[in-house]
């Protein structure tokens, strides 16, 4: 082993790892691995069960659903089984309309879970594929309006779990100067753990991650062919993402993203998703500009869907040591390859307008508008 791997901290003394009573309880705690002096990442298998066990537990708590009822949801893949494995805990029935980018192993698992499972067919983009699923979801109320929609791109309820997220990482992590790095993807992962850290009085600063092509921080008006953008970004928005909690906003194309989450797996031997390889890249740039601060990264899943697309073609990929980012002040300079803003906790760019330039958006705030679900 060389030196640049070297573990310096001690081993942790662990006790009996505890008898769960479901594989929920089991897969939602992450592994914590420190990548450098300065940089945890939070690995994984599925970082969507916080999200569907605190809006499932809610919901039944509050009353809005009841067992044996239908749940319905549009997934691209973490959150259908995510949401599949609550329904199976909690006596629901799961009905998911799946992304044309959910795979033969994941629709197997959710179909033995017990979920009827409509996938979408291959489609020119992932814009129409999420215009197809809402109108499904759409349709199947109109039928069965005893079907709960669970919305998870505008119900806030999926913020509930990641309090629990966020005790654990006050538990295990110094009580220092935090900043959280992942993928932005439907707001609820980044912004409901950030949002329970500070209000314990924590210094929290949130970097989130887009994809070029995603309406929801300004980046629609580029294309990446090759970008996998469900679960990073969107081409549609997203009522749970709240703009105001993000301090720095990076946007990275495909190539970096691979490049990330090959690093990842080449230095510290973690195999995990196409999100987590493009946290693992800007994550190593913050942690270099500020060295004093402790970053936490988000690492959403595994690396299995993304092994054709991504790790099959690891010669391919580019030495994240080399990559750095072009820094903008307004959305009107973004480019490809990477771009990165200090976004300040500034609003929804859909609820502004162009005109006047306004700090670092470029735009001039008006009236909110709604979100269309």
């Amino acid at each position: 082993m060389s030196p640049h791997h070297e573990n310096h901290h001690p081993t942790p003394v662990t006790t009996a790892a505890p008898v769960h009573e479901h594989i929920t309880d089991a897969l939602k705690a992450p592994h914590l691995i420190r990548l450098g002096g300065n940089v945890v990442l939070a690995r994984f298998e599925t970082m969507k069960v916080y999200a569907a066990l605190g809006a499932v537990r809610t919901l039944l708590r509050r009353g809005r659903i009841v067992p044996g009822q239908t749940l319905v949801d549009s997934s691209s893949g973490i959150y259908a089984l995510a949401l599949a494995m609550a329904c199976h805990r909690y006596g629901l029935r799961c009905h998911i309309v799946a992304s044309t980018t959910v795979d033969s192993v994941m629709r197997a698992q959710l179909e033995v879970l017990g979920a009827t499972v409509d996938q979408m067919p291959p489609s020119q983009n992932l814009k129409l594929d999420q215009e197809r699923r809402v109108r499904r979801v759409r349709e199947l109320l109109a039928d069965r309006p005893d079907f709960h929609w669970m919305r998870q791109y505008h119900d806030s309820v999926h913020y509930a779990g990641y309090r629990e997220f966020a005790d654990l990482v006050t538990a295990a992590l110094p009580d220092a100067a935090l900043t959280v790095v992942g993928a932005v993807g439907t707001g609820a992962s980044t912004g409901g753990l950030v949002q329970a850290l500070r209000e314990t009085g924590r210094t929290v600063r949130l970097v989130g991650i887009q994809p070029f092509g995603s309406v929801t921080f300004g980046s629609e008006h580029f294309s990446d062919p090759e970008a996998i953008i469900a679960g990073i970004g969107s081409s549609i928005p997203f009522g749970n993402v709240r703009h105001e909690l993000y301090d720095t906003i990076h946007w990275l194309d495909f190539r970096h993203a691979m490049a990330g989450a090959i690093g990842l797996l080449q230095e510290h031997a973690t195999f995990a998703g196409l999100s987590t390889g493009a946290a693992h890249l800007v994550s190593s740039w913050e942690a270099e500009r500020d060295p004093a601060r402790l970053h936490l990264v988000l690492g959403a899943d595994t690396g299995h869907r993304y092994a054709e697309r991504v790790f099959a073609r690891h010669t391919e990929a580019q030495d994240l040591r080399t990559l750095r980012p072009r820094p903008i002040r307004t959305l009107d300079e973004l480019r490809p390859p990477w771009s990165v803003m200090e976004w300040g906790r500034r609003p929804d760019p859909a609820t502004v307008r162009p005109g006047r330039r306004s700090g670092t958006t470029g735009v001039e705030p008006v009236s909110p508008v709604e979100v269309t679900p």
